[in-house]
Formats: structure tokens, C-alpha cells, sequence
């Protein structure tokens, strides 16, 4: 379109308005161009229109209704829009209401944000002004002072006609005005004060907004820890008083193990560690407050911050395990430890159930026992009983020794018809050697073939002398199956503790045995103690041979939890940090770091040792045993275990596996499930993996069937060994065996063309075969032995020649025969042998 005068426009149709505007181009060029704009139109309702708009005037007019839509449809439809209305009028007043609380809220904070900037500000003023207050007061004072001393000075000038016209000072202005007088040092140093404080704030008040983020952090983003909060008040006190006077210094006795951390050093002096780092770096030593320093250079940091220095050993941290003899007014009487010993398959565990009226046996596999068992047993006299029921499978001599050791009377079970086997040997040399009192305990006496006497006589060979052979060792014949005889036994058991008078003082820290230890998958490592003085309680922190921890929970024989246990009273004690050794000694201490301090330091020493032990082998030792291993077969194993005693019976009885030329090799022993971890050594090493009432996990099982992992399952002691026995005879050489099967007479030697020389012979006993081997004699010594070439029966080649036949024979890679030699044929067998 264009306008009056010609130019082209630019606009829209209805109602334009006009107007030009400047158009820029390249290089600077420029061009006015008229442009039209529209109005905005307006659009008025139609009258009679209300809040429904159009839908009311449909309703009201039925001629512009939707074709199909009822009055009733209608209504609804009107009331719906109205609600929907509604909806978005409320959802709109909410936005705004919760918009005003937002700005209230950032109000209300940046207000106390300023406020506490304010107080802050007010703080520093109050103080500065003091300050300045007491610096004025000083130099007014040093004024004086200066005064005194140059009174006869200004008594002369008093006395001179007229005082001089004050001098012009550097501040005069040219013209010869007022002059300017000049600053004092005050006010230049305040000046200064103002200038270095403005500088050096770390507000950020003057750098734009103040966000939610600075203001919740402090304005720097960085958390000030509580120390340096307290020296920054504890500056501004000093400040306040007037001076930095230095504090005295607190000289203290430095304990100095053979090593110690930079950081704990430091922090045994109370100096910071960044202190201690410079000073070790102007004595040369570029260290971290990590690093580990030596008992000497410890000794001269100290001594240099001015601290007395005490020489402390790495074994002083047990000196903390409470020792103290009891005194005889503390001691009260406490229950007997009785332990249940013998050979496998006896009745131990039976005759315990016997007396408990309980079926402990039941539950074990194969109905032998293969774990320690600590129970508590009231009599009917209300005596209380604690019973430690040992396994006596040969593998668990060590379970048997522990036991022993850890017991007040021995109870020594005999079957009446099978009498005195190894294992009851076994039991009665660890009763004699850790000096404990026997009681024997002859049991199956309801058996037809039982004989008490062949059981008592049979002891006499091993210095047991009961008292039915008029010596001092009580006898009891008892029957598990029928009860017969358990009152008398525990009769003799209460006379035994009686003449023994057991005591112990319940109330000072507790110490205590572990029977046995296992890893328990919901309840972490588990260990099984039987309390042999003090009281070990809920909350009890402790320490138990390389490991800590804090007693979570305490659980009883009949597996009700406890809040605390006496004297003699075995429990299950949960909140190790790892699973000790079975045996090890628990003892309580007061914290926590003490704990962990000797746990720390058992550790180290455990591991010194086997360094040591390691290192004690010269190379020669080396040398040798590497060329005796180069002879020898090794079967590895890893073993997974449920208790720690199991896994112990388990490597012991490997141990003993194997011969000269073939033995078992443990690579690894853990207590708990089978992991991924124990996977992967497996296939490192080629190794099965053996799991003792354990499985393994699901990651495990994955990664057993991925890499072609064997694992095995065993719940008796009895299959285990047997299996690895059986895979150990797998490696043995096979045993090669001769038959003898015939001789041949050398009766003339022939030459023939492309074979050599052949021997005719006649068959002179047995027979003769071309896949045996063969001997030649001559004058009945060996000169060769081999294999047969060919056998000819005349002019065939034949398999085998009978007895007094005659045939042609030829040897591999040997011609050196004669008429008359003897030659002698032989088979050769290999037979598998397997380890006794």
C-alpha cells in the first residue's frame, strides 16, 4: 500500500494509525519508511449476557443451543464452567497469598541478618572505642610523665617578654591564611584502623545482594569451627582489656611411645599441629601430619614447645587391663564349670541332654558333636551348673584342650562297651595337664555287653585310679538312655565343688574366655564367652584378643537376652568389630580408645611375629625347601567355616593329609558365608572351596558358575576330610606292577636285511606276547631291557607264541644278542594308591 505523496507503507487494514521509522542497512546506509498500526479491537458482550456468558444466553435462547443438548445437560455444563471459574480464582488468591509470605520471610531474614550485622558492628565500635579509650589514657599518661620531666624548660620560657607567633606547618596555604594544624598520630592510626578494617571485612554487605545462602553461611560461604569462633572472642578480650598479655603456658607430661603420629603428637602436647610440621621442617625434616616419627626426634619436638617428656613402651597400653588381687571379703561363692570329655560316639552330648531334658543331639549333623556348647543346668537342690560339652572327633584336639583350660571339673565319659579309645586318652592327658579334678563317668551301662570293671580296669594302664579300685577318682555308672545314675552324678559333681571352694568377686571389670567365635549374618560377629571373674554388662566396652568393641547385646543358653552376666555364666556377646580367635581372653576396659589402642597394638605385634618368623629362614632354608616342593604335589583348599573352631579342626586335620610325594595345602580360612572374594582366590590357585555349615552367597554362586569355581558343602567333619583325602590319592603317581608271563631260549642268531639281527628262539615256560616287555639275560644278569620289535611264528607276524613253540624275535634298538641268552617277557600293570 502507499500514501498520499507516493511512499511506500507498511500497515494493516482496520482503522491504522501512521508513524515512520528508520530502517538501517549495510555500509552505513539508513532509509525512512511510514508504517501503519492497528487498533486493538475491542469486543463487547452481547446485552443480556451474564456469568455464564455464552453458555447462559444458550440456555436462555434454544434456538442457538447445540443440536442434542437438554435443559438439564445444559445446567450442568454451566455449572461446571462456574466451578471451574472458581477453582482458578482460589488457585490464583493462593499464589498470591503464598508469594506475600515469601517476601515477608526474605524480609524477616535480611532484618535479622541486618540486625545481627548491626550488634556485630556495635561489638567491634564498643570495643575499638575501649581500646582507643586505653590507648588515649596511656598516652596521656607517657604525656605527663614528659612533662614532669621538662618543667624547668617551660618555667624559663614563662619568663620570657612575649611568647613566639606559632610556626606555619607544611598544611599552611601559600596566601598566608589560618593554617591548618596538623594530625595527630591518634588520628592517623585510627584513620589506618578504619581503612585496614574496611578493607580486610569479610562481608559481603557492599558487594551487591545478600542472598539466603550468605546469610545462612555467614556471608563467605565457609562454616567457622567452635575453636576458632573461641580464640576470635578470646582476642577481642584481650583486646577489650587492653594489650595482648600472653597467657601462661601449661607444661605438660608428654607420654612418647617408640613411634608416633605427627598429628597425635601435637595433639598429646596440646600445640597445633602446624606448629609441630614447622618446627620438625626448621630441624630438616620435610614431613605430614600424617607420618610417623621416632621415640628419639618425639623427645625433641617436646622438649623444644617446652614439655617434660615420658618414655613409654608400645606393650605399656595393656597395663590398663585391670589386674588387681581381690580381697577376701570380696569373693563370693560361684557356680562350677564342668566339661563334658571323651571319644566320638560315647554319650557325652546325650547324657547331657540327659541331665538338661533337652535334645542337643538332634541337631547336629550326623549326630556328633562338632561345636563347643556352653550350657547352665539347675539341679534340684538349686544348685546351678555350667557345662561345656567338648566334640571327640580326633580333628578337634584343640577344642578339647581349650576346654579343658578353661574348666573346673572334668567329666570324662566312657562307653561301658566299647571302654578306653584314643580320644579318651586324649581327654585324660588334658585334664592331668591343666590340673583339673576327674570325675568318670562310665555310660551305656544299660547295654547287655556293658562291662564297668574292663572300663575301670582299663583306666589303671593310664594312672586313673577311681575308687571302686580304692583310688581318689570318683566313678559314676550312668545311662543316658534310661537315666539311670544322673542324680549320683550330679551328687559327685557338688561334692567335687564343695572341696574345691569356687569364688569370685562379681564387682570389678569383667574378664572371660572365648569358647568359641562365629560370623553370624544378621548379627555380625558373635562370640561365645564364658565370664570367669567380674560382671560383664550391656554397654561394656572391652577388648578380646586383636579385636574391640562394645557390648550391644548379651544372649543366654536358652537364647533370652541378658543384661548382664556373673562368674562362670557362658553368654553370647554381640558388638565385635571382627571375629576373634577361639580362646582368646576377653577383658573390660574403661574407653573406647583404649580398646582400640590395644587391639591396634596386638595386631602389630601378631603380624612382627610372623614377619619375623618369615624372616628368620636363611636362603640355603630357601633353597631347599623350594627344591623339596618341586618334588611334591599340593592339593589347595580354601575353607570356609561357621565358628572359628570348626575352621580350626578343619585346618589341623588337613595338616595332616598327604605323605612324601602329595599333601594339602590351605591357601585360605575364614569364618562366615562364602564370598566373591573367596571366588576369586579359588580361581587364581585352581582351588575347590570347601564351606563347613556355610553357603555361599548369591554374587558367589555367580561368579563360582562364570569362572568354573567348584564348591562344596559339608555339615560332618567325618565327609570333608574323607573327600579331600580321596582328592589328594588323585595326585599320587600310580604304582607300576610286574606279572611275569614266560621265557624264551635264544637257540640261534640270524641276519636279516632291513631288521638286523633275530633271535630264534623257543618258548621254554609260559608264553610269549609282542606288546610285553622283555629282559635279556645272559649268564641270569640283565643287559637290556626293552620292548619287542617283532615275534614270527615261522614266517607270520603273530601276537603271541604258547610254550615249547619256537619264533623269531627282534628287539628295539638292540642288536647285541647271542645264542643262549635267556630272555624273559613280562607285563606291566598300574595300580592307583590312596593315602592311608
Amino acid at each position: 500500500m502507499s500514501d498520499n505523496d507516493g511512499k511506500k507503507t507498511l500497515g494493516v487494514r482496520g482503522g491504522p494509525r501512521s508513524g515512520q521509522v528508520k530502517q538501517s542497512f549495510s555500509h552505513g546506509r539508513t532509509k525512512n519508511v511510514v508504517v501503519e498500526t492497528k487498533r486493538k479491537r475491542v469486543v463487547v458482550p452481547k446485552p443480556g449476557a451474564g456469568k455464564g456468558g455464552s453458555g447462559a444466553a444458550h440456555l436462555g435462547d434454544p434456538s442457538k443451543r447445540p443440536a442434542g443438548i437438554s435443559d438439564a445437560e445444559m445446567e450442568r455444563r454451566l455449572k461446571a464452567l462456574q466451578a471451574a471459574k472458581a477453582n482458578e480464582a482460589a488457585e490464583a488468591q493462593r499464589r498470591e497469598d503464598e508469594e506475600k509470605r515469601r517476601d515477608e520471610e526474605r524480609k524477616r531474614r535480611r532484618a535479622e541478618v541486618e540486625a545481627k550485622e548491626r550488634e556485630e558492628r556495635e561489638r567491634e565500635e564498643r570495643a575499638k572505642a575501649k581500646a582507643e579509650e586505653e590507648e588515649r589514657k596511656k598516652r596521656e599518661a607517657e604525656e605527663a610523665k614528659k612533662r614532669a620531666a621538662a618543667a624547668p624548660a617551660k618555667k624559663a620560657e614563662a619568663a620570657a617578654p612575649a611568647a613566639p607567633a606559632e610556626p606555619k606547618t607544611a598544611d599552611a596555604p601559600r596566601g598566608g591564611g589560618k593554617p591548618t594544624p596538623r594530625k595527630t598520630d591518634r588520628e592517623r592510626d585510627n584513620r589506618d584502623d578504619r581503612q585496614n578494617r574496611n578493607k580486610n571485612r569479610g562481608d559481603n554487605r557492599r558487594s551487591g545482594k545478600l542472598t539466603v545462602n550468605q546469610a545462612l553461611s555467614g556471608g563467605d560461604g565457609r562454616h567457622r569451627s567452635v575453636a576458632a569462633m573461641k580464640r576470635k572472642q578470646e582476642r577481642m578480650r584481650q583486646k577489650a582489656m587492653g594489650g595482648n598479655e600472653q597467657r601462661e603456658k601449661v607444661v605438660r607430661d608428654v607420654q612418647v611411645p617408640e613411634t608416633i603420629v605427627v598429628s597425635e603428637l601435637a595433639n598429646r602436647m596440646a600445640e597445633r599441629v602446624a606448629d609441630v610440621v614447622k618446627s620438625l621442617m626448621n630441624m630438616g625434616m620435610m614431613v605430614t601430619q600424617n607420618q610417623s616419627l621416632d621415640a628419639d626426634t618425639a623427645e625433641l619436638i617436646v622438649e623444644e614447645f617446652g614439655h617434660k617428656v615420658v618414655r613409654v613402651s608400645d606393650a605399656d597400653v595393656e597395663d590398663v587391663i585391670d589386674t588387681v588381687d581381690d580381697s577376701a571379703e570380696d569373693l563370693e561363692p560361684r557356680p562350677p564349670v564342668i566339661t563334658i570329655m571323651g571319644h566320638v560316639d560315647h554319650g557325652k552330648t546325650s547324657l547331657l541332654d540327659a541331665i538338661r531334658n533337652a535334645k542337643v543331639v538332634s541337631g547336629e549333623a550326623g549326630g556328633i558333636t562338632q561345636h563347643i556348647g556352653a550350657y547352665q543346668v539347675k539341679t534340684d537342690s538349686g544348685a546351678v551348673l555350667s557345662f561345656l560339652d567338648t566334640p571327640g572327633h580326633a580333628a578337634f584336639t584343640s577344642m578339647r584342650a581349650r576346654g579343658a583350660q578353661v574348666t573346673d571339673i572334668v567329666v570324662l565319659v566312657v562307653a561301658a562297651d566299647d571302654s578306653v579309645m584314643p580320644q579318651t586318652i586324649e581327654a585324660i592327658n588334658h585334664a592331668k595337664a591343666a590340673d583339673v579334678p576327674m570325675i568318670v563317668a562310665i555310660n551305656k551301662c544299660d547295654k547287655p555287653e556293658a562291662d564297668p570293671m574292663k572300663v575301670r580296669t582299663e583306666l589303671l594302664q593310664h594312672e586313673v585310679i577311681v575308687e571302686a579300685m580304692s583310688g581318689e577318682v570318683q566313678d559314676v555308672e550312668v545311662s543316658a538312655h534310661t537315666g539311670q545314675g544322673l542324680d549320683e552324678l550330679l551328687e559327685s559333681i557338688a561334692l567335687q565343688s564343695e572341696i574345691l571352694e569356687l569364688k569370685a568377686n562379681p564387682k570389678r571389670a569383667a574378664s572371660g574366655a572365648v569358647i568359641e567365635a562365629q560370623l553370624d549374618v544378621g548379627r555380625g560377629p558373635v562370640a561365645t564367652v564364658l565370664v570367669q571373674n567380674g560382671t560383664l554388662r550391656k554397654g561394656d566396652i572391652f577388648v578380646v584378643g586383636e579385636q574391640w568393641g562394645k557390648v550391644r547385646a548379651l544372649v543366654d543358653d536358652k537364647g533370652d537376652r541378658v543384661d548382664e552376666a556373673g562368674p562362670s555364666v557362658p553368654v553370647e556377646v554381640l558388638g565385635l568389630n571382627g571375629t576373634p580367635e577361639a580362646g582368646d581372653v576377653l577383658n573390660v576396659v574403661e574407653t573406647e580408645a583404649q580398646a582400640r589402642e590395644i587391639a591396634e597394638y596386638r595386631e602389630q605385634a601378631a603380624k612382627d611375629k610372623r614377619a619375623a618368623a618369615g624372616a628368620a629362614t636363611t636362603l640355603d632354608q630357601l633353597m631347599a625347601k623350594a627344591k623339596e616342593d618341586q618334588n611334591v604335589a599340593e592339593l589347595p583348599v580354601l575353607v570356609k567355616a561357621d565358628v572359628q573352631g570348626s575352621a580350626e579342626a578343619i585346618v589341623q586335620a588337613m595338616e595332616k593329609i598327604g605323605n612324601d610325594e602329595v599333601r594339602v595345602r590351605v591357601l585360605h580360612t575364614g569364618v562366615g558365608a562364602i564370598t566373591e572374594s573367596d571366588i576369586g582366590l579359588a580361581e587364581a590357585s585352581g582351588a575347590p572351596v570347601m564351606g563347613f555349615n556355610v553357603r555361599a552367597n548369591a554374587p558367589a554362586r555367580n561368579a563360582a558358575n562364570q569362572k568354573g569355581v567348584e564348591i562344596r558343602y559339608y555339615s560332618v567333619i567325618y565327609d570333608l576330610v574323607d573327600d579331600v583325602k580321596a582328592a589328594a590319592s588323585g595326585l599320587l603317581s600310580a604304582e607300576i606292577r610286574e606279572h611275569f608271563i614266560g621265557y624264551a631260549e635264544i637257540k640261534e642268531v640270524f641276519k636279516v636285511t632291513g631288521v638286523g639281527k633275530v633271535a630264534g628262539c623257543i618258548v621254554t615256560e609260559g608264553v610269549a606276547r609282542r606288546s610285553a616287555g622283555v629282559r635279556l639275560l645272559r649268564d641270569n644278569v640283565v643287559i637290556h631291557e626293552g620292548t619287542l620289535k617283532t615275534l614270527k611264528r615261522f614266517k607270520d607276524e603273530v601276537k603271541e607264541v604258547q610254550s615249547g613253540q619256537e619264533c623269531g624275535m627282534a628287539f628295539e634298538n638292540y642288536d647285541d644278542i647271542r645264542a643262549g641268552d635267556v630272555i624273559e617277557i613280562f607285563e606291566r600293570e598300574e595300580v592307583e594308591r590312596s593315602l592311608d
